[in-house]
């Protein structure tokens, strides 16, 4: 039984029919990336999986349990998280309270401040700024305040969505060595990302989403010399 289990999945935004039937796997310890141009329905998918979105046909099952019905903030209980595009964090609260609140659905005491101590030691700035507002801090910064605050609800799958969008090329490299650290310490990831090259070079296995339908399916190395996704999606004619 895989982890994740999206099966047939139809979502609408009104009467814009965005996602047209996607079904995609993640074993637990992968990480998998969702490919494809903007529209495709990349962040559709993880926003349907983490609840935000409900579709209107098919089923997400974590662990062969289905979590549609389930709200958002109840999905984060049943060990799912999301790092969401342009990294959302808390503006007006500090980095320690933004990290807080990614622990709410924890009960007090169990281990937060230990995990705080960790994510300090993941993102070292982020002890150097634990006072400040996030809403002060860089884009860079704010990207690993969003990270953190999804792992301190200790997620068994961690969904990100454009973890790069807006860094500078010298942050990049970073993040995606987090992801992959964060991957190692047995976090299973689910990554939205423009940049399919950085995507495909962590990741185990991808999906290529083109306008609400997956149209490819295969492992990363694969994807990588696919002459189709080279073409579209990595810049190599």
């Amino acid at each position: 039984m895989a982890m994740l289990e999206v099966n047939d999945i139809h979502t609408y935004y009104g009467n814009i029919h965005a996602l047209k039937g996607i079904s995609i796997t993640v074993e637990e310890g992968e990480i998998v990336t969702l490919i494809g141009a903007n529209g495709a329905g990349k962040t559709t998918t993880l926003r349907t999986i983490s609840g935000l979105l409900k579709p209107r046909q098919g089923n997400v099952t974590l662990w062969g349990e289905d979590i549609v019905q389930y709200a958002a903030h109840e999905v984060v209980f049943q060990g799912v998280a999301m790092v969401p595009e342009g990294r959302g964090v808390f503006a007006k609260l500090s980095v320690k309270e933004n990290l807080e609140m990614g622990a709410y659905s924890r009960k007090a005491g169990s281990g937060i401040r230990q995990d705080m101590d960790r994510m300090f030691a993941l993102f070292p700035r982020l002890e150097e700024r634990i006072g400040q507002l996030a809403g002060t801090l860089s884009g860079g910064e704010q990207q690993m305040v969003a990270t953190a605050r999804a792992l301190m609800a200790r997620p068994k799958l961690l969904l990100m969505d454009e973890p790069s969008m807006g860094l500078a090329p010298i942050l990049v490299d970073g993040i995606f060595d987090t992801i992959k650290e964060i991957n190692q310490e047995g976090t299973t990831v689910l990554l939205v990302e423009q940049n399919a090259l950085m995507a495909l070079s962590i990741a185990n296995r991808g999906y290529v989403l083109q306008t609400g339908e997956v149209v490819i399916s295969d492992s990363a190395e694969n994807l990588k010399v696919n002459e189709t996704v080279q073409k579209a999606y990595l810049g190599i004619d």
